[in-house]
């Protein structure tokens, strides 16, 4: 009889392990595309089609035409920048010069058509969104606390900080922003995402914080999230259905973008935001042209000022930083960048006319000097196209 029992125990114990298998087994795939998201043999094509594990949510286009992008004289590309291209995985390139395109070219097997992860560059989207919103009133202020529109992160590590501290990554949040280190925040994070769970809710839990609101600088994705909670908190709704009425319709892009969310329907504002490589640069485009896009006036042109100039505690010759966007280490006026780990960037150069949008799947995107080169290359190309 003893011998019966312990046989139905095993018996039922496997098809527990089996049922749970088959409830849990969506999750349990993100959870492992998570862990090879990064690695050598997948990298490129994950980062063309992020939307095929994870959990996502359309961004809509709206139904009007596709603003044209006319073009120029052709670019060429020369030998140091076909390297460049070689040693950075670049997966993507596409150069626009006053407003007309004048080169593009795909590798690693990409397309035209692919929608590529933005990463980081997706903040300067979110930024653009809340200039929007604080212009017609649905913000009354970026000095105003987070916790005015987003409660629950009351008593913990961003209570006290202000608006203006996420926008500025000055929060004084710690928050460990490692992408090699699988145990770092921003992994853990993934995992939350990967599984289904709920990023207010790990915000809200966060509670260390490593300096005073507004004294010290240091880039933790979290912040960003923070926005969209007040963003969230202000309006009742959603990024995606926001973005797109108050961003991506307006531009007229060519295809439909898509944010990865968690389980909850909740965008993920930090890097979660995928486009075609010609739709950044129409992004780029219009911050160039001081927020005003396909006839009209999409981003208020005193936020994109505000938001494009150094304002944050930065370090004296170290990249700047304003409102979820960076400034070039020598400040040269006019030049700024959106940009995302592994490689992706919008580089805008004001004074020159000129934006390149690029993805890439860099994998030794954190080695030194990488991002000073690849600011180096975006100038010579501009610089050689005047």
């Amino acid at each position: 009889m003893r011998s019966v029992f312990k046989y139905l125990t095993r018996f039922f114990g496997v098809v527990l392990i089996i049922a749970i298998g088959i409830w849990k087994r969506e999750e349990i795939t993100r959870l492992l595309a998570v862990n090879l998201l990064f690695s050598e043999e997948k990298i490129i094509t994950n980062f063309s089609g992020m939307n095929a594990t994870f959990l996502s949510v359309d961004v809509p286009r709206g139904e009007g035409p596709v603003t044209a992008l006319p073009t120029g004289p052709e670019m060429a590309l020369n030998a140091e920048i076909e390297q460049w291209i070689t040693d950075r995985t670049i997966t993507s390139l596409v150069v626009l010069k006053d407003g007309a395109l004048v080169h593009e070219s795909y590798f690693q097997g990409t397309s035209p058509d692919d929608l590529r992860i933005s990463w980081w560059v997706a903040k300067s989207y979110l930024s653009a969104l809340f200039g929007v919103l604080l212009e017609e009133g649905a913000i009354t202020s970026i000095d105003d606390p987070v916790t005015k529109y987003a409660p629950s992160l009351k008593g913990g590590a961003c209570d006290g900080a202000s608006i203006r501290n996420v926008l500025n990554m000055a929060s004084g949040v710690t928050f460990d922003e490692d992408y090699l280190d699988q145990s770092s925040d921003i992994n853990k994070m993934g995992r939350v995402l990967a599984l289904g769970g709920s990023m207010d809710g790990f915000a809200a839990d966060l509670n260390e914080t490593f300096a005073d609101p507004g004294t010290d600088w240091q880039y933790v994705s979290i912040d960003t999230h923070v926005i969209s909670m007040v963003i969230r908190g202000a309006t009742g709704e959603q990024i995606a259905p926001l973005l797109s009425e108050k961003i991506i319709k307006p531009m007229g892009l060519e295809a439909t973008p898509y944010c990865l969310t968690d389980g909850n329907g909740v965008a993920f504002v930090l890097g979660g935001l995928n486009l075609r490589t010609r739709d950044y640069a129409r992004m780029g485009q219009m911050y160039l042209q001081n927020g005003a896009y396909n006839g009209q006036q999409i981003v208020p042109a005193d936020w994109v000022a505000a938001s494009t100039v150094r304002s944050a505690p930065t370090s004296e010759g170290e990249y700047g930083y304003g409102y979820q966007w960076w400034m070039p280490k020598d400040g040269r006026i006019g030049e700024f960048l959106a940009r995302g780990v592994y490689g992706q960037y919008i580089y805008i150069n004001r004074p020159l006319g000129v934006v390149i949008a690029s993805n890439a799947a860099d994998r030794a995107f954190r080695t030194k000097g990488v991002s000073d080169y690849n600011v180096e290359i975006f100038r010579k190309i501009a610089e050689g196209l005047h």
